[in-house]
């Protein structure tokens, strides 16, 4: 009957799943990221059922949990607490009201491309001066791959057997990401700040997010996160064993506006991402008037400074990776307000589209 399993979880067959419900457009995508980031010997033009088993994604024909996981077209509808929930507090604390609340659905890499662009809209950011460089320097309080780090840590090696969801919670002082598992038996909270090996807690999971370069196979990853927080001047993260594995990384407003070596023209904040305690010269501008989100606000201030950029540069030096996130949280809302336009407006799908101020914009700025 099934009913006993002896193997991973990721390696079962998901009840009741079949090909139809996974993407073969999704598989095919992978395939060609797959071969440029890691060699992925396997012909752009390979069937789906030929890269699932390539993967070993298929159990005796069925697709696995893993494969769900990985390419399905509603993974939520056989695994329902496989979401990510992302939270924003004003405060040191959970407490309502919650200024921010997203749940988000889909694949294992548009939860954490999704969940990442969430805590990069609403901390810190700082856009410098071209001065030194025809690239406006772009900063983060955080650096992204250290936040990156922390929530693929915690989609990757969750216990998918659990009905808690992964959860991303943004307070005034720390970023806390919390997933339903345990370390395995091999590992300690000490050994993870020791060079140590891989033990995924879901292998099949694993092995597709090393080849588009999600993860590493080697253990490196908390080493990773440690180090760049060091060279960031930020306090080192902290791992925790509670009713889950937790990662903590402490906030650093003013961090971001030291990395652009002081030639800041203003201040790229979430909503109400707390005082800025440093010194910033020169002084970090009042708050545009009248009010946009935070996210229009980031953009205005990008393309102030970068001006005209396309959909992929605009990415690029925000550090997203998510199209529909960008497009529905920055760029359609901007447009909406009229303080940006596309280059190419009779071409709105343009390969060559770009999108810079308006005057209304550029007023905005000033």
């Amino acid at each position: 009957k099934e009913l006993i399993r002896f193997g991973p979880f990721d390696a079962a067959p998901c009840p009741e799943a079949t090909l139809d419900d996974l993407s073969a457009d999704r598989i095919r995508r992978f395939v060609g990221i797959a071969r440029r980031a890691r060699g992925l010997p396997l012909p752009q033009d390979t069937e789906a059922v030929q890269v699932l088993e390539h993967l070993q994604l298929l159990n005796k024909g069925r697709p696995t949990h893993a494969a769900v996981l990985l390419f399905g077209l509603a993974p939520q509808r056989f695994m329902i607490s496989s979401e990510v929930k992302c939270a924003h507090f004003h405060g040191t604390r959970v407490q309502k009201p919650i200024p921010s609340y997203q749940v988000y659905k889909g694949t294992v890499f548009e939860l954490v491309d999704q969940a990442v662009d969430f805590v990069l809209s609403k901390i810190n950011l700082a856009v410098g001066t071209r001065e030194h460089s025809t690239q406006a320097p772009v900063a983060y309080e955080i650096p992204p791959e250290v936040v990156r780090e922390a929530i693929v840590n915690a989609v990757a090696h969750r216990d998918y057997t659990s009905n808690g969801s992964v959860q991303v919670m943004l307070f005034s002082d720390r970023l806390e990401v919390w997933n339903p598992g345990t370390l395995p038996p091999s590992l300690t909270l000490a050994k993870l700040r020791q060079p140590h090996g891989s033990v995924p807690a879901n292998p099949l999971l694993a092995e597709p997010l090393y080849l588009v370069r999600y993860i590493e196979r080697m253990g490196t990853g908390t080493g990773d996160m440690i180090e760049r927080c060091r060279n960031a001047g930020l306090a080192e993260p902290e791992f925790t064993l509670t009713d889950g594995f937790v990662i903590t990384l402490r906030r650093k407003p003013e961090r971001a506006f030291e990395s652009v070596g002081g030639q800041v023209t203003g201040q790229v904040a979430g909503e109400t991402t707390g005082e800025v305690t440093g010194e910033v010269t020169p002084p970090v501008t009042p708050p545009v008037t009248p009010p946009v989100t935070p996210p229009v606000e980031v953009l205005i201030r990008l393309l102030g400074q970068a001006g005209a950029l396309g959909n992929a540069e605009i990415r690029a030096h925000l550090g997203l990776k998510d199209r529909t996130h960008l497009r529905e949280r920055y760029l359609d809302p901007a447009l909406a307000d009229g303080v940006i336009e596309p280059t190419i407006p009779e071409k709105p799908n343009s390969r060559l589209q770009k999108y810079r101020l308006t005057a209304t914009g550029a007023a905005l700025l000033a």
